[in-house]
C-alpha cells in the first residue's frame, strides 16, 4: 500500500511539471515514442522480463528546407538479477544533425525494478556526455561581421549529462516522468560563445482497451515535454489487429497531424511515421518521415522435449 501510495504522488508531481505553454527546443522528438521508451525514460531498462530490447530509428524532418534536421537514434537495455532484486540497464545513442548544429550523446541507465500490485514500477538513472558541433562553413556571413560571438570556423564543446525518472508499466495501462539535462551542462564553442541547455521533462502515459472483438485493441496515449519555458504535446490514437498489425492518427498540437502505420512478427516490430504540417511551414515543407525497428531477444533459453539428452536404453 506505502508502495502504490508512492506511485500516486510521482504520478502527480509529474502532471504539475507540466503547466508551462510554449515549445521546448533542444531534445529531438519522436513520433513513435511509445516504442522507443529508453530515450525518453531510464526507469523503463530492465522492464521486459528475461529479453534485451534492441531500437533503431531514423528520422528525416521537414523535408524541403535546407539542412532540413536528421535524427538517428540507438538503443538496448535488459533486465538482471541481484541480491534476489530485479535491476535493469541501457545504453543509448543518439545524433542530429540540424541547420550549421549537430547534437550527439550518448549514455548508461541503471534502474532498480519492484513489483506494486500488477504492474512493475521502475526507478532509473541516466549518465552520459552531450556534445555540440558547429560548423560555419556553409553559410556566407558577408565581408564584415560585428558580432565577435560568432564563430567563423567549426567548433564544438563536450559537457556531462544527468537524468533521472520513473516508469510504471501494468497489463492495461503504463505512465513515466523522466527529467533529463538536470545539470543544466554547459557547452563551450570556441572561447567567446557558449550554449546552455535547460533541463526538460517528460511525461507519457497509455492505456490497452481491449474491443468485443477480442482481435482488435483500442492503444491511446498522450506525450507530454517541456523545459519550464515552453511546451509540446501529442495525443495518439492506434487501433491493433491481432496483436502485429497497427495503425493510426497523432495529433501534435498546434502542430501537425501524424500518420502511423507498424507490425509485430514475432520479436521483430517495425514502424513508419508520416508528419504532416498543419502550419505556415507546409508552404516550405512536404512533412517528415520516420522509421523504426525493434527486436527483442530471450535472454535464458529452457530446454524443450526435443532438446533433452535421453539414455540409448530408452530410444
Amino acid at each position: 500500500m506505502k508502495r502504490y501510495c508512492i506511485l500516486k504522488c510521482l504520478i502527480l508531481i509529474c502532471l504539475l511539471f507540466c503547466v508551462a505553454e510554449g515549445r521546448a527546443q533542444f531534445d529531438a522528438r519522436f513520433s513513435q515514442y511509445w516504442v522507443v521508451k529508453g530515450y525518453y525514460h531510464p526507469g523503463w531498462a530492465g522492464q521486459t522480463d528475461n529479453k534485451m530490447n534492441i531500437y533503431g530509428s531514423y528520422g528525416m524532418q521537414l523535408m524541403g528546407f535546407t539542412h532540413a534536421p536528421r535524427v538517428m537514434y540507438f538503443g538496448a537495455d535488459m533486465p538482471f538479477s541481484l541480491f534476489n532484486k530485479q535491476h535493469g540497464v541501457g545504453v543509448g545513442f543518439f545524433n542530429e544533425a540540424i541547420g550549421l548544429f549537430r547534437n550527439q550523446r550518448f549514455w548508461g541507465q541503471y534502474a532498480y525494478q519492484m513489483k506494486i500490485r500488477k504492474g512493475k514500477l521502475g526507478i532509473g538513472l541516466q549518465v552520459g556526455m552531450l556534445t555540440v558541433s558547429f560548423d560555419p562553413s556553409d553559410i556566407n556571413l558577408g565581408d564584415e561581421t560585428d558580432d565577435d560571438a560568432f564563430p567563423t570556423t567549426s567548433e564544438s564543446g563536450t559537457s556531462v549529462d544527468l537524468g533521472v525518472g520513473a516508469y510504471y508499466s501494468h497489463l492495461k495501462f503504463y505512465a513515466a516522468f523522466s527529467a533529463h539535462h538536470l545539470t543544466a551542462p554547459r557547452v563551450s564553442l570556441g572561447e567567446k560563445s557558449q550554449i546552455k541547455i535547460h533541463p526538460i521533462f517528460y511525461l507519457t502515459g497509455g492505456y490497452n482497451i481491449q474491443l468485443r472483438n477480442p482481435l482488435y485493441e483500442l492503444q491511446p496515449s498522450v506525450f507530454l515535454k517541456t523545459d519550464m519555458q515552453s511546451f509540446q504535446a501529442d495525443i495518439t490514437a492506434r487501433m491493433v489487429y491481432n496483436k502485429m498489425f497497427n495503425g493510426g492518427l497523432s495529433w501534435r498540437i498546434n502542430e501537425s497531424v501524424v500518420v502511423l502505420l507498424g507490425a509485430t512478427f514475432g520479436r521483430f516490430q517495425v514502424g513508419y511515421a508520416y508528419d504532416f504540417p498543419t502550419t505556415a511551414m507546409l508552404k516550405g515543407s512536404s512533412g517528415s518521415h520516420e522509421v523504426l525497428v525493434r527486436y527483442q531477444l530471450k535472454l535464458k533459453k529452457t530446454k524443450t522435449g526435443k532438446n533433452r539428452h535421453k539414455s540409448v536404453r530408452i530410444l
